[in-house]
């Protein structure tokens, strides 16, 4: 895996740990029902992409 790669995964892993944080609090906020599924999306896309980056 290249410097390149590395990084990547390195700003993806960062992107899912705050992605994640916001599903936490818009569960919790459950004025707008939509942003879940909004954001549980965003974080398949994200772990597809690491896993994508993986292989």
């Amino acid at each position: 895996m290249d410097k390149k790669t590395k990084k990547k995964l390195e700003i993806l892993r960062q992107r899912l740990e705050k992605t994640q944080k916001l599903l936490v609090a818009a569960r919790q906020q459950t004025d707008e029902a939509d942003e879940v599924e909004k954001i549980e999306q965003q974080i398949a896309d994200i772990k597809m992409e690491v896993s994508k980056l993986k292989s």
